[in-house]
């Protein structure tokens, strides 16, 4: 195992001289457009890297959602990127079969592995907390970035009427979206209390979500959404859009899906959960564990890693079978 800091001129020497020492069965990679991911693929094509197959996860990247921000560039991009995947013969990695069909529209070649995200957390839910009389509590948990969509959450509680708070988590991903943000702060109702929290350590996130009556998240697209799993098994509803493969699931656990990513639709879900009395919040944050419970049951199997070394991987010019491209996975 090898931690880089990418600002020590040292270590990518000695990175060179391992990769120039060892031969690599597979080279895994998150995202499509992290440098992270370019440099080592681009390091494989040239003959630097010696790996025998490359695996890429694209992390919800080729969604719509993700793809209508910074459009043009990407397209551009993926014009010259994806035909070098290509001769390359790589794998992809979805999580869900909503993804896996983002990856067939932006490549129809693709061979792809659908293997659901393996989560370390609990089999049981945290216990619903008690329900504080006064305003529904709120919380958003995620990275502050277009993409997450704070700012929709900001534009619907400009319309709302019934008394809520709404805390935010995060890390400032976006200075300049966070700006945005900021400016909408002054614009809200006086019965509408918003306050940004910082940012929380991986094990506080849990033991978080269950001070809070609902996590809001009308993100623009998630491949998995571990923030949801995380919500959920902390007995806390979640209010989201309908890009994730969570949709079935939240409905029945105390939240609510947006079919629509606008400001009206969701300050309509949002008057509407505020309104709640404290016994049918109650009821929520319970319907919420119940659902993570279901959930957290079906999910254990091999993980990506395992079902790719199983995998029977077709090189550039093969035929492509079914078994390949996760059709039975």
């Amino acid at each position: 195992m090898f931690y880089l800091t990418v600002s020590r001129a040292g270590q990518w020497r000695q990175l060179r001289r391992e990769f120039r020492d060892t031969s690599f069965d597979l080279l895994y990679v998150n995202s499509l457009f992290s440098m992270f991911s370019l440099v080592p693929i681009i390091a494989a094509r040239l003959g630097v890297l010696r790996v025998s197959r490359i695996l890429v996860a694209p992390r919800g990247e080729l969604s719509p959602g993700s793809l209508s921000l910074k459009r043009r560039k990407k397209q551009v991009f993926l014009r010259f990127w994806l035909p070098l995947l290509r001769t390359l013969g790589v794998v992809w990695h979805a999580t869900s079969d909503r993804e896996a069909e983002s990856i067939r529209r932006a490549c129809p070649w693709a061979q792809i592995e659908i293997n659901r995200s393996q989560v370390s957390l609990p089999y049981e839910p945290l216990p619903p907390g008690p329900v504080a009389p006064g305003p529904a509590r709120l919380v958003f948990i995620s990275r502050i970035s277009p993409e997450k969509n704070l700012i929709l959450v900001l534009r619907a509680l400009q319309q709302v009427s019934t008394p809520m708070d709404l805390d935010i988590y995060g890390p400032m991903e976006n200075v300049g979206y966070w700006e945005k943000c900021q400016n909408l702060f002054a614009r809200l109702p006086t019965t509408v209390q918003v306050r940004y929290c910082g940012e929380l350590a991986a094990d506080e996130v849990r033991s978080t979500f269950a001070r809070y009556d609902a996590f809001v998240f009308p993100t623009l697209g998630e491949n998995f959404g571990h923030v949801i799993a995380e919500s959920l098994s902390a007995s806390c509803p979640v209010i989201c859009s309908d890009q994730t493969p969570w949709t079935d699931l939240l409905t029945a656990g105390g939240g609510a899906v947006l079919k629509r990513l606008t400001a009206d639709d969701l300050a309509g879900q949002l008057e509407r959960f505020a309104a709640l009395d404290q016994v049918a919040r109650a009821h929520a944050r319970r319907a919420a564990g119940d659902a993570y419970r279901s959930w957290r049951r079906r999910v254990d199997g091999p993980n990506i890693l395992e079902q790719a070394r199983r995998a029977s991987w077709v090189r550039p010019g093969d035929p492509i079978h079914p078994s390949c491209c996760g059709a039975d996975s």
